[in-house]
């Protein structure tokens, strides 16, 4: 890799204009994360943003047939240069933007220095037409999880109230913690029965979080439990799209709004060129 390549920050506050980047992790699979980037991204776009959603669960990724699409290209023709970006985006509902992943392709499951500066540079590319970049990262904590939680500005973590889904959300902040430093959080709960019981799941967390790891959690809702949403997935479409008044739906609004009013710590890592040289050395 050509160590001569500067990647400039760019200033973290929401005046600078820079696209938001945020990264959305579990700690373990099956608690409804893709599902929770689509609708919060269609949820952005009703508010007037303009959302591109980056499929990072590079071997498997799986957000084209949740929302029933056949993108002809994906992001190993990216890093092959065998196509450009704007080719290989692909139109989702809502008028959001999807760079879709590879299925079952073993090799892009871990990203080499040298194609982690190809996607940063191809990305680049796109930071003036985007207001925010939502990462689906894969679950667990393997390399290329924790590469896109660390070069995002936000990490939102989502968990279910079921007890193994809280020890591995707490597992990942722990890794996230001890091996990069990383020491700011956002939770959210899934399939939550009652907002007293998202509550008491971000208690939980956040308190384990702040005694033993001495990070901050900050919880940015739930979202209830809704029969109407594994009816859209079986109908591969977002349950924003399908119903958009059942109470699901409603809570995606509420997050999206509640993340967007929140400001942004001008301490935190730039916009979509986040992929600054330092970094990229990193043995991660």
């Amino acid at each position: 890799m050509d160590q001569a390549v500067t990647l400039r920050k760019f200033d973290a506050s929401p005046e600078a204009g820079e696209t938001r980047v945020i990264s959305v992790s579990s700690g373990k699979g099956g608690v409804g994360k893709t599902n929770s980037v689509v609708n919060l991204a269609i949820a952005f776009t009703r508010m007037g943003k303009r959302v591109l959603l980056l499929d990072a669960d590079l071997g498997l990724g799986n957000l084209d047939v949740l929302l029933g699409l056949a993108p002809r290209y994906n992001i190993g023709h990216l890093l092959r240069g065998e196509r450009s970006i704007k080719e290989v985006l692909v139109d989702g509902p809502g008028g959001i933007r999807i760079l879709p992943a590879s299925s079952g392709v073993q090799e892009l499951t871990s990203l080499s220095a040298e194609e982690r500066l190809a996607l940063a540079s191809h990305l680049e590319t796109l930071e003036s037409d985007f207001d925010i970049m939502i990462i689906d990262t894969g679950a667990g904590i393997s390399n290329n999880v924790l590469f896109f939680n660390m070069a995002a500005q936000e990490i939102m973590v989502v968990v279910t109230p079921e007890p193994t889904s809280i020890t591995d959300a707490y597992a990942l902040m722990k890794v996230l913690l001890h091996k990069h430093g990383e020491r700011r959080f956002k939770l959210l709960v899934n399939e939550a029965r009652d907002r007293k019981e998202g509550t008491e799941v971000y208690r939980k967390i956040s308190l384990a979080a702040e005694r033993f790891l001495s990070i901050s959690v900050e919880y940015v809702g739930c979202v209830l439990s809704d029969d109407n949403v594994q009816k859209s997935v079986a109908r591969q479409k977002a349950v924003m799209e399908l119903f958009p008044g059942s109470k699901s739906s409603r809570c995606y609004e509420e997050i999206a709004r509640e993340l967007n009013d929140a400001p942004l710590d001008g301490a935190l890592k730039g916009g979509m060129q986040f992929f600054w040289r330092q970094f990229l050395g990193r043995n991660i």
